[in-house]
């Protein structure tokens, strides 16, 4: 193929699958975003429920990508990972229509509805999300069309090109999340949940249909482990190969060229002898690099456990950050009330604003300073986003006890202290995400071997999915102790009890503990290259 075509192609289907993936996070976003609005106000749960639920259902998605990626990377092709994934993704959005428009009827009625099909329908989401997300970010770096395809990789120019991809990537993530927060959330509180959980299932139904018919232009990538992906076939096909070779004394029916000279032998019979060392060198190779892997996953686990501290932090916006705003001043112009929901849109828009700034200024100051190619390793983008969002935590907190005074002064839960005052939390939160988010995603996809794509991105995503169960898990434990020493709860239904600045206090405590550990494993650190490009 034509250099000119190559270029051709990788350009027509990244940008593709950077829409689509913009689409998806349009959906979830749509969804993701207000939930807690919903889980409190239309289901009737208490704050410190809806957060729980909140966290572990965003918990339970972000990991699922980390137990379907080994299936997907050892018996599945991507593109086939990506079409039943987003079936049942599809399949879970229209369930959880159908649930809004049963409990509108319900509430109607005054009757009860229970919670299960809800809760059914969320996981269902998270089922078909768990092998569409890794599949399809693996599958769009994999348009690079690049042999030597690692970041880590001494080739500088593929290692930017690889970089640059992961920028723009989440540079379309944020987009769709942008869009699905701002217009689902006003769309949810103006004309109701039935619409605002509609509109996702469309969309995510569209993505499905452009996704299939950009298959003519993507570049399917033929790994050349693939078939030691299947040990069992292969297991299989060997055994019938040299029982006919033992039997027939003749040439055998060879797996694939590479095992021509494993299995041909013109002149003589096999013997038992080697037809057992036969089997047993097929049957090590799944063997060998089940361990290599693991050893993968294990080398990167220090610096995946510190990361999860900021996946805890980034729990906050869509919970307890929303339940704030729904106490401050949210009017414009007398009539216009702003959706709590909505502020979550500055991250998204501060991202899209400083991403091309970070590519403009930061990096050229950061070379001249550092004097390295990539002005800062991957490890430092990491620790500088860790760093911005300790301050955004302790911010936060400040904020809170201003809102608390307040409160307490005029005795009323709504205080005349506008919800702006909440933005300065949520930009920081956003220059953090370019730094961490971004470099999370290079760091996961560059450390592991090109057989363990999928896994990379799914290691990446687990850190929200775990830091979510230890958000859920930090709620429980502070109720508990609150409650052994007869104190309120800090999540108070009644937000003038509650005191979610010191909640914000133990974050920003936590994360620093996490920093520093963080960079004591950084000293020592060995980046991963020999065993990324050359695998057993």
């Amino acid at each position: 193929m034509a250099g000119g075509q190559r270029s051709q192609r990788f350009n027509k289907s990244c940008i593709l699958l950077i829409v689509i993936a913009g689409i998806e996070r349009f959906a979830f976003k749509g969804v993701a975003s207000n939930l807690v609005t919903y889980l409190t106000d239309v289901v009737k749960m208490s704050n410190s429920s809806a957060a729980k639920m909140v966290n572990s259902w965003c918990g339970f998605t972000s990991i699922m990508p980390l137990l379907v990626a080994p299936i997907s990377d050892a018996y599945c092709h991507k593109y086939s990972t990506i079409m039943l994934s987003s079936f049942l993704y599809v399949t879970g959005l229209a369930a959880l229509t159908i649930t809004a428009l049963g409990r509108t009827r319900a509430n109607r009625h005054r009757t009860i509805m229970p919670s299960s099909f809800l809760t059914l329908s969320l996981y269902l989401i998270s089922l078909g999300q768990g092998g569409y997300n890794p599949s399809l970010q693996a599958f769009g770096a994999d348009q690079l069309d690049e042999e030597e395809e690692l970041p880590c990789s001494k080739d500088d120019e593929n290692s930017n090109k690889k970089t640059l991809f992961f920028q723009w990537w989440y540079f379309g993530v944020c987009g769709g999340s942008l869009l699905g927060v701002t217009i689902m959330s006003y769309i949810q509180d103006t004309f109701g949940w039935v619409l605002g959980f509609a509109i996702p299932a469309i969309s995510m139904g569209l993505s499905i249909l452009i996704f299939s018919g950009g298959s003519p232009i993507y570049l399917f990538k033929q790994d050349k482990h693939s078939k030691a992906r299947k040990p069992f076939i292969n297991v299989v096909h060997t055994v019938k190969a040299s029982v006919l070779k033992c039997f027939r004394c003749g040439t055998t029916l060879p797996i694939d060229k590479s095992e021509v000279s494993e299995l041909e032998m013109q002149e003589k019979s096999l013997c038992q002898e080697n037809m057992d060392n036969l089997i047993n060198m097929n049957d090590n190779i799944p063997k060998r690099r089940m361990v290599s892997n693991v050893k993968v996953v294990l080398r990167l686990l220090p610096i995946w456990t510190m990361l999860l501290m900021f996946a805890v932090i980034f729990q906050q916006p869509a919970t307890f950050f929303t339940k704030q705003g729904m106490t401050m001043k949210r009017n414009i112009g007398g009539k216009f009330k702003i959706p709590p929901a909505t502020l979550q849109s500055a991250i998204t828009l501060s991202i899209i604003l400083l991403m091309p700034l970070y590519n403009k200024v930061f990096i050229p100051l950061a070379q001249i300073i550092t004097r390295q190619d990539k002005g800062i390793s991957v490890m430092q983008r990491m620790g500088i986003g860790m760093v911005l969002s300790i301050i955004a935590m302790i911010i936060a907190a400040l904020v809170e006890r201003k809102r608390l005074e307040i409160g307490k002064e005029m005795r009323t839960e709504t205080v005349p202290l506008s919800i702006f005052w909440l933005l300065p939390q949520y930009i920081l939160l956003g220059i953090s995400d370019i730094f961490t988010v971004v470099g999370m995603q290079e760091f996961f996809y560059s450390e592991v071997p090109m057989a363990m794509r999928t896994m990379g991105i799914a290691l990446y995503t687990s850190v929200f999915g775990v830091g979510s169960f230890v958000s859920a898990l930090l709620i429980t434990l502070v109720e508990v102790f609150a409650k052994s020493r007869g104190k309120p709860s800090w999540f108070s239904d009644d937000m003038n009890e509650a005191r979610l600045d010191n909640y914000y206090w133990l974050l920003a405590l936590l994360s620093g503990a996490s920093l520093i550990v963080y960079v004591l494993l950084c000293i020592s650190y060995q980046h991963n290259k020999s065993e990324s490009q050359n695998e057993q």
